[in-house]
């Protein structure tokens, strides 16, 4: 049950305070040392599994004893970044984050194509110009197991209670995730990152959802008009870009299914596998844009909406894939277009048609944002 000391402990990040409970929680939580065993050692879990467990335990053990802070916790995780980024990137690179304020408290709204990396590269940004992580919002629809939402939480992540179907109970949560936002960027000055729009774009099209929006004023009814809203929170629009998407062939069978007007039955782990993915694959280059603060007075959530699309969509860094997939090939090698060709083996021709217009997207979606 929340207090008036702490109305949003419910879906909150952890604090400092709670760190050293919440790590004695993972390292006895078995359900996760399991899960940490079969990954590192797979065949030596399948024979010895005791034994495994008690080993990964140990080493559990040892990297928790030097986190007692969130931010000690996020040096962990900044040091696996590092890891992900050598083995799964060609080149990472940004734009716009110097006109940050270095110590300014702001909304990031950016295009959302993978999971876990569309907020981690962000932060990565701030993390190496020493500015503030962001907090994340995350669904409760990934956050089933128990240590999954506590490992998110460690790392400065928010729930965002999709589960709530009744229109009372929504509103509730609604409101309240509202008031978390405003209370996190003017009162608390802590950045914050959120998606345009739930779920990901995976047909490339980038779109913010004004829904979204209306979300983040309806705390502020009572306080100022919606038009003040992107001063209020100082939203900034991202736009990332993956060269590879290591998902797209997933991505473009599931779409193949809607257009064909079949239903799609996600698996029970296929999220956690998503993630896992676009975590370890092959990513090529990634860009990551930071826009200028939104200060026009737009007083309608859908003009605002289109307003965050047109400067994500024209800050959107192009790769050679977007340029191949939209048929804009001059300048580009032969090897390069035989690569991304070649991503594309065991689709069916539906499927590799579907595939290569998420890539093509972002090409003309900028075509139009900059005519």
């Amino acid at each position: 049950m929340t207090t008036d000391q702490d109305t949003y402990s419910d879906i909150r990040p952890y604090k400092d305070t709670e760190v050293a409970a919440v790590l004695d929680g993972l390292l006895h939580n078995d359900e996760l040392v399991g899960a940490l065993s079969h990954y590192k050692f797979p065949k030596l879990y399948q024979w010895l599994p005791s034994l495994t467990k008690s080993m990964v335990r140990i080493g559990m053990a040892r990297q928790f004893g030097d986190i007692e802070t969130v931010r000690d916790f996020q040096s962990i995780v900044a040091g696996l970044m590092k890891k992900m980024i050598g083995r799964s990137t060609d080149k990472i690179t940004c734009s716009g984050i110097e006109s940050l304020e270095q110590d300014g408290a702001y909304l990031f709204i950016s295009n959302h194509r993978d999971i876990a990396m569309d907020p981690a590269f962000v932060n990565w940004m701030l993390y190496h110009r020493e500015m503030q992580t962001v907090r994340i919002a995350i669904g409760d629809n990934l956050l089933s197991k128990d240590y999954v939402s506590d490992l998110m939480r460690l790392n400065k992540s928010f729930i965002v209670k999709r589960s709530a179907k009744a229109p009372r109970e929504m509103m509730k949560a609604l409101t309240h995730l509202s008031a978390y936002i405003d209370h996190s960027i003017v009162s608390d000055e802590a950045s914050i990152w959120i998606a345009q729009r739930e779920g990901r774009a995976k047909n490339g099209d980038d779109k913010t959802d004004a829904a979204l929006l209306k979300m983040l004023y309806m705390s502020g009814r009572k306080k100022y008009q919606f038009s003040e809203i992107g001063q209020r929170l100082k939203i900034v629009p991202v736009s990332i870009s993956y060269e590879f998407d290591p998902c797209d062939k997933n991505k473009a069978k599931e779409l193949a299914i809607k257009a064909a007007g079949g239903t799609y039955e996600k698996s029970e782990f296929e999220d956690i596998k998503s993630i896992t993915d676009g975590i370890t694959g092959n990513k090529g280059n990634v860009h990551v844009h930071f826009g200028d603060v939104i200060n026009s007075n737009i007083e309608d959530p859908a003009q605002l909406a289109a307003y965050i699309d047109q400067k994500i969509h024209s800050n959107y860094k192009l790769h050679d894939s977007n340029l191949i997939a939209a048929n804009q090939l001059e300048g580009i090698s032969d090897a390069k277009q035989h690569e991304f060709s070649q991503r594309f083996e065991g689709l069916s021709d539906e499927q590799r048609e579907i595939a290569v217009a998420m890539y093509a997207k972002p090409y003309f979606n900028q075509q139009k944002a900059t005519s």
